[in-house]
């Protein structure tokens, strides 16, 4: 059985090829070169489920079949944030990715630590006091977490949130 702390990595990286090079090249190695343990939601549900629901040509059963892979889908990230020690989030990107910020909320609502990271620096937030939107920026900040802007800078807060304290 592993001491390591569990990070659930919440992102849209996994929907674009420069974002899983970015994810398994750089943000992974980063977190676990740390000893913390990734739940990479995009490794939770099998990708050959997903490929065999995709394939499906009729659009009536396509439709089913995406619906109860939703399900599973969404309780597998649900089970993998509740089993984390904490959450780090990416919100890069014009705005925060609607999937990222709901498992954000999730996690604050059940007391996870989260941290973040946004490399963006397009302005992205509802008024000069905020660097996202308000209330996810919120919900890192009252958990005990920082917007990393930098991979050195998400280094250091990783560091802070999950190794030299408790969340």
């Amino acid at each position: 059985m592993s001491n390591k702390k569990k990070i659930y990595l919440a992102s849209p990286l996994g929907f674009y090829e420069s974002g899983r090079i970015f994810l398994y090249e750089h943000l992974i190695p980063l977190v676990e070169s740390l000893n913390l343990e990734v739940i990479d939601p995009w490794r939770l549900t099998a990708e050959s489920e997903i490929k065999k629901v995709s394939s499906i040509s009729d659009y009536v059963e396509r439709k089913k079949q995406w619906e109860r892979l939703n399900l599973i889908i969404g309780e597998n990230n649900k089970n993998g944030i509740e089993n984390s020690d904490g959450l780090l989030a990416v919100l890069d990107g014009s705005d925060v990715d609607s999937g990222t910020a709901s498992e954000i909320g999730f996690a604050y609502g059940i007391g996870k630590r989260i941290t973040a990271y946004r490399s963006d620096f397009r302005l992205s937030s509802d008024n000069e006091g905020s660097v996202v939107n308000l209330q996810v920026e919120y919900f890192i900040k009252k958990s005990g977490g920082k917007i990393a802007t930098s991979l050195q800078s998400l280094r250091e807060e990783l560091i802070r949130c999950f190794i030299s304290s408790s969340p």
